[in-house]
Formats: structure tokens, sequence, C-alpha cells
């Protein structure tokens, strides 16, 4: 199982240029897991698309459709509190937005703070760097 950020998550609904990797490491294994909102992060990142015109309202239906289906069949890590607790920490260790902080501290709630060895997909270059300082396997998809 890796943990996905959602940066990845994205060219596994839409095609961007680490999409055909994206989608190679899903099928090499395809147990996901995931933070709570990183769904909400990737419709997000959809719905900027097309609104800036990437994508037809036929695509942008077609990328919300993946990724409710990937969303039902991951792990999700939903645990608000402890998530939020373990994402205050990492602000005082690591530069990252909230939104990564979060992300990283689902990651650390799910393997119960213990990173090593496990696959942290990120195509976010401050959010993995962080994960690898955690002692994440740090998977960055490049095209």
């Amino acid at each position: 199982m890796k943990f996905w950020d959602s940066s990845a998550i994205v060219p596994l609904l839409v095609e961007e240029p680490a999409s055909s990797r994206c989608r190679a490491l899903l099928r090499d294994d395809p147990a996901m897991a995931a933070w709570a909102l990183a769904r909400t992060e990737a419709v997000s990142a959809v719905r900027r698309k097309e609104r800036a015109g990437e994508l037809t309202r036929e695509a942008t239906a077609a990328a919300l459709r993946r990724g409710r289906a990937l969303a039902e069949a991951w792990t999700e890590v939903d645990a608000l509190g402890p998530v939020r607790d373990r994402a205050e920490r990492v602000l005082a260790v690591h530069v990252l937005r909230a939104a990564d902080a979060l992300q990283l501290a689902a990651a650390l709630l799910l393997v119960q703070e213990r990173p090593e060895g496990w696959p942290f997909v990120t195509l976010d270059d401050r959010l993995a760097a962080a994960a690898a300082a955690e002692g994440f396997e740090v998977i960055v998809p490049a095209p």
C-alpha cells in the first residue's frame, strides 16, 4: 500500500505529464491510502482545469467519476484530531502549507509514526522533501 498525496491523485483523473507514471504505479500496487480531504483537493484541481478551459464538461464529468471510484476504493485516513495534532508538529519542522502538512500528518498516522519503508507518492517538491525527512520512501512519478 502506498500513501498518495492529492498532487499525485490528480494525474490519475486528468491527463498530465505524470499521468502514465502514476497509472503504472497504481497498476503495480492498487492499494491506495489517502487523507480524507484528498478527494476534495482533487475535485478542486479538476474544477480549476475546467474553468481554465483545459477540460470540457464531459471530460470534467469523467474525471470526477474516476475520482469518486478511486476514493471509494482507497483506505481513507479521516481522524481529524490526531491528524491536526501531527500537522501542527510537522509545521514546526518543515516548510509546508497547511494542506500539505495535513497530507503528511495523515500518512504518519496511517503508519503509526513508523514511516520507514512506507511509500509516499507526491508530485510536490516541498512535501516530498518533508516526507523523506520524516522517513518515508518518497516516490515522485516524474514523466
